[in-house]
């Protein structure tokens, strides 16, 4: 079954060759890869986010299997849902899920569930999918979105991504989707202090499955708001792009 775009046209160009030169202005071929475990990027529409989540892609090396985990901003679905079978749908053609990956995934956590409803409208995980269209050669996803703010749950999931991707020789990419990131005592801090961050439970159970698999390392690739297209200040919300290797 085909998921077809729900924010092309908004987010992001709906035209495919408009949807390639965005891309291309805000990522860099001439950059050095690296290796990378794991990574935060936003998922704003590409004018306000878009050069934060392309700096952070063009630093590194975007193998062909990648599991994205990022909140559900809308309500309907389960609180943790999943796609196994099928593709997304975007203005580069068919992004297929990798259906291997996603069912060792359901079995090491049986907190997720199948449910498409729950990724129907949601953008957190679609506005990254071109990216890694553009750059990474056959690639193969999967998606995992959140809307649970249980932290034993969490920690369930982190735990057994770090465990699927350790049983597999080739690399697997684990992306994190968020809009303002706070790294330090995650969970607590936005709990604690009411930080509007989306994406936090997707980070932070990035995050356990980053420490499960030897992530010594994280560094700050961008950091930007909307403030600084909108002029807007009062209502800002910021966007950044870290590489955890």
């Amino acid at each position: 079954m085909i998921r077809p775009p729900a924010v092309s046209g908004r987010f992001y160009p709906s035209d495919e060759k408009k949807l390639a030169l965005e891309i291309e202005k805000y990522t860099s071929s001439a950059n050095k890869k690296s290796f990378a475990r794991g990574c935060v990027v936003p998922h704003a529409g590409y004018l306000y986010s878009g050069h934060v989540a392309g700096a952070v892609y063009s630093e590194i090396e975007i193998p062909a299997r990648c599991i994205l985990l990022g909140p559900r901003h809308f309500p309907g679905g389960e609180a943790m849902a999943i796609i196994s079978e099928g593709s997304w749908r975007t203005p580069f053609g068919d992004a297929q899920i990798d259906s291997e990956l996603a069912a060792e995934l359901k079995r090491a956590c049986p907190l997720l569930r199948e449910d498409r409803m729950a990724h129907e409208r949601e953008h957190s995980l679609e506005v990254q999918i071109p990216f890694l269209q553009q750059l990474a050669a056959n690639l193969r996803f999967v998606p995992v979105v959140l809307a649970t703010q249980r932290y034993q749950d969490l920690e369930t999931l982190g735990h057994a991504v770090a465990r699927v991707i350790a049983a597999h020789t080739e690399p697997v990419l684990l992306i994190a989707s968020t809009d303002m990131n706070h790294y330090e005592r995650l969970y607590d801090l936005v709990r604690s202090e009411g930080i509007t961050m989306c994406g936090y439970a997707a980070t932070a159970a990035m995050l356990i499955a980053m420490r499960d698999l030897g992530a010594k390392d994280a560094e700050l690739i961008r950091y930007a708001t909307s403030g600084d297209i909108t002029g807007d200040w009062d209502q800002v919300v910021g966007y950044a792009g870290i590489i955890i290797r």
